[in-house]
C-alpha cells in the first residue's frame, strides 16, 4: 500500500492552520478534483478522496489533535463505497449543455461553484519537503515507561551556498520567457463540446517556471544531503507497530516551504516475563501443590518492581489475580491498565519411596467434600449412564 501524504500537504497547508483556512483550502480542491468535472482524468476520483480524507480529519479538532501528536497512526478514518457520478451533487449527466468555441474549463468550475475554480497552482510556491520513515528498535520495559533516544538520518536540507535557490552564489533565477513563471502554457484542442482550453507543464523550464542559466556547484536544485543527529522522545505506553511523529524533523522544502516530518515505527522486543495485552499486562507464575492448598505469599514480578501478593487457601491451577493500576500507562489519556497474575501449580516428579507413600496416606484421609469439581463430574459421569440406560430399555 502506497505510503499516503501528510494531511497539511494534501491541502497546501501548514500546521497550525485556522478553521477558515482549512475549510478555504478543501473547497477549493474539491472544485479543481471533483470526478464529474474530470471525466478524461483517472486520477481525479483518488485526488479527491484524498482530498476529503484530509479535511475529515484536519476540520475535527479531537481528531485533528491527535494527527498532529501521532501522525497517521493516531487516526483511524473510515470511509464509504467508490465514486458513483450522482452522489456528487448530481453533475453525472456530462457537460452536454455548453456550446460555443474556447470553453474554458476554470469558466465551467466557475459556474458551477461559483468562482475561484479556474485558479491555477504557482509553481514557484512554497511547497512542503517529504516525509522520512525509520524503525526503531526498543524493549518491553522501554515501551512502558518511555525513553528518549537519539537517532541519526539522512535527510535533504537547504543548501548553504544558494539559499535554496539553485543558482549559483552571485547570480539569481530567471523567469522562463515561455510561461511567463506560471510553469504552464495553454493550448486548445476541439472536442463535442467545441475548441476546450486547457494547460500544461511548460516544456522549456519544466513546470517550474524559472530558468537557472548558471547552477549552484554544490547542490542539485538547491537542496544537500546531511547527516543529522535527532532527539527521539519515546512516550510512554507506546505499542509495538505504532508510529511516533515527529513534526518538522523530516526533508527541507522548496521555495521556502516548511519541512516533512520524520515517522518512526516503533518495533517493541518480546519480554521473557510479561506480555501486553492492550493496557494491561500478565504474568504466569508457577506454584507448588503445597502452596495451592495451604496458600502462600508470593513476590510477583510487576513493571514497576517486585510486590507481594497472598494466595489463599485451595488455589485452583490457572487461577487470575488482578493487581489494579499496575499495568501500562495509557496514552493521551490519564490511568493506567491493571496486571493480570496466573498462577499453575507444577505437579511434582521423582518422588521418592517415602514422599510416596505420604502422599497415599494424605490422599487416603481426604473426602468428596475436598474435591468439588472431581464429585460434580462423577455425579454427571453417573447421570450420563443412567440416561442412556434408559434409552435402551425404552
Amino acid at each position: 500500500m502506497a505510503e499516503k501524504r501528510d494531511y497539511y500537504e494534501v491541502l497546501g497547508l501548514q500546521k497550525g492552520a485556522s478553521e477558515d483556512e482549512i475549510k478555504k483550502a478543501y473547497r477549493k480542491l474539491a472544485k479543481q478534483y471533483h470526478p464529474d468535472l474530470n471525466p478524461d482524468n483517472p486520477e481525479a476520483e483518488a485526488k479527491f478522496k484524498e482530498v476529503n480524507e484530509a479535511n475529515e480529519v484536519l476540520s475535527d479538532p479531537q481528531k485533528r489533535a491527535k494527527y498532529d501528536q501521532f501522525g497517521h497512526a493516531g487516526v483511524d478514518p473510515s470511509y464509504g463505497g467508490g465514486y458513483s457520478g450522482a452522489g456528487y451533487g448530481g453533475f453525472g449527466g456530462g457537460f452536454g449543455g455548453f456550446g460555443g468555441d474556447g470553453i474554458d474549463l476554470g469558466d465551467i468550475f466557475d459556474s458551477i461553484f461559483g468562482g475561484g475554480g479556474g485558479q491555477r497552482s504557482n509553481p514557484n510556491a512554497p511547497r512542503r519537503g517529504s516525509d522520512i520513515a525509520i524503525s526503531l528498535d526498543i524493549s518491553f520495559m522501554e515501551a512502558c515507561k518511555g525513553l528518549s533516544h537519539e537517532i541519526e538520518i539522512n535527510r535533504s536540507e537547504t543548501c548553504d551556498s544558494c539559499h535554496g535557490s539553485g543558482a549559483k552564489a552571485g547570480t539569481t533565477p530567471k523567469t522562463c520567457p515561455e510561461c511567463r513563471g506560471s510553469g504552464q502554457v495553454r493550448y486548445q484542442q476541439r472536442s463535442i463540446l467545441g475548441m476546450m482550453t486547457s494547460t500544461r507543464p511548460c516544456s522549456k523550464c519544466n513546470g517550474s517556471g524559472k530558468i537557472i542559466e548558471t547552477p549552484c556547484p554544490d547542490c542539485h536544485g538547491g537542496r544537500v544531503q546531511k547527516r543529522k543527529k535527532i532527539v527521539v522522545n519515546v512516550p510512554a505506553g507506546i505499542d509495538d507497530g505504532q508510529t511516533l511523529c515527529v513534526r518538522g524533523e523530516g526533508n527541507s522544502g522548496t521555495n521556502g516551504g516548511s519541512k516533512g516530518d520524520l515517522n518512526v515505527r516503533i518495533t517493541v522486543r518480546k519480554d521473557p516475563i510479561f506480555e501486553r495485552k492492550g493496557f494491561d499486562v500478565w504474568c504466569e507464575i508457577p506454584i507448588t501443590y503445597t502452596q495451592a492448598v495451604l496458600g502462600d505469599e508470593l513476590t510477583v514480578p510487576t513493571i514497576d518492581g517486585n510486590v507481594t501478593y497472598n494466595i489463599p487457601e485451595g488455589t485452583q491451577a490457572g487461577t487470575v489475580f488482578r493487581l489494579k493500576g499496575k499495568g501500562i500507562k495509557r496514552l493521551q489519556r490519564e490511568g493506567r491498565g491493571d496486571q493480570m497474575v496466573r498462577v499453575n501449580i507444577e505437579v511434582p516428579r521423582k518422588l521418592s519411596k517415602k514422599q510416596k507413600e505420604a502422599l497415599e496416606a494424605f490422599e487416603n484421609e481426604l473426602t468428596a467434600e475436598n474435591y468439588e469439581k472431581r464429585s460434580s463430574f462423577f455425579d454427571k459421569l453417573k447421570q450420563f449412564g443412567e440416561d442412556i440406560k434408559k434409552s435402551f430399555t425404552g
